[in-house]
């Protein structure tokens, strides 16, 4: 890892300088949850989708990572069932936003900037992130680990992508491995895209503590994974939606652990 990108790293790689608040979407109608950061203004926000049959509460430790750093995060609990709807839940993501943009968040020192807005996900959640920013110019930034193809296709979605996109592969994924998605849907992807692989990140190792569904999906929580998605999720949005043009270095630069495997349209960004 060079030397920039290192620090850069060890810096984000840690909470970030914000107290955190946890609220309930499902006061506003939406089942879910948002992490925001106790008070700021004109502050960028992010859409997460849940993967296949995982609450979003297994993804807590990365929502209030991002809120650590600024990022009002909120994440739709909804389409957990077996059945659950792609096209929905990239829907969701959206109306998850709305919610936060419409509703007073913690006691009123809360703004967003709706021009700074960003979608995330994992594995079919992934997915659903990339439909709800395809064709729309409402989102400024999609990332996702272990992308999932869903139905309708998220690597066609990705060809009408104009935002920056971030793709993490697993390489020891078994449930989406990157021949078959994260690779098909970057090398798809109209806008600029960075695909980095984590070797020995399986697909369930952004998740938090146990879940029934381990019985029948391959793979468990990784504190590593754990700890370099997160870190490489809040340089990308900061990046991207709050203007932080230093955390170019850390997305373009050496990761341990992390190699970039595709890349393309990477375009330099101006402080906000």
């Amino acid at each position: 890892m060079a030397s920039a990108a290192k620090n850069l790293f060890a810096d984000l790689s840690g909470p970030g300088p914000h107290q955190v608040m946890r609220g309930d979407l499902a006061l506003a109608g939406l089942p879910g949850v948002v992490y925001t950061p106790r008070s700021g203004r004109r502050l960028p926000a992010v859409a997460f989708g849940h993967g296949w049959l995982q609450p979003p509460l297994r993804y807590r430790g990365l929502l209030r990572h991002l809120a650590s750093w600024g990022i009002v995060a909120a994440a739709p609990a909804t389409q957990q069932g077996p059945l659950g709807s792609h096209r929905l839940h990239a829907g969701d993501l959206g109306t998850a936003l709305d919610v936060c943009l419409g509703i007073r968040l913690g006691d009123g020192d809360i703004d967003i900037d709706r021009d700074k807005l960003g979608v995330a996900g994992h594995s079919t959640g992934g997915g659903a992130a990339v439909l709800a920013a395809a064709g729309n110019d409402r989102f400024k930034a999609v990332a996702a680990f272990a992308p999932a193809e869903t139905h309708p296709s998220a690597a066609e979605a990705a060809a009408r992508c104009d935002a920056p996109g971030l793709l993490l592969a697993g390489g020891a994924d078994l449930i989406a491995p990157a021949t078959g998605h994260a690779e098909v849907i970057a090398h798809a992807w109209h806008g600029p895209v960075t695909l980095r692989t984590l070797p020995k990140a399986s697909h369930l190792g952004i998740t938090e503590g146990r879940h029934w569904s381990q019985l029948l999906l391959d793979g468990k929580g990784e504190r590593t994974t754990q700890r370099t998605v997160r870190t490489l999720f809040t340089a990308f949005f900061l990046l991207h939606l709050a203007g932080q043009a230093r955390y170019q270095q850390l997305i373009d630069g050496d990761v341990k652990g992390c190699t970039v495997d595709y890349q393309h349209g990477a375009e330099p960004i101006t402080t906000r």
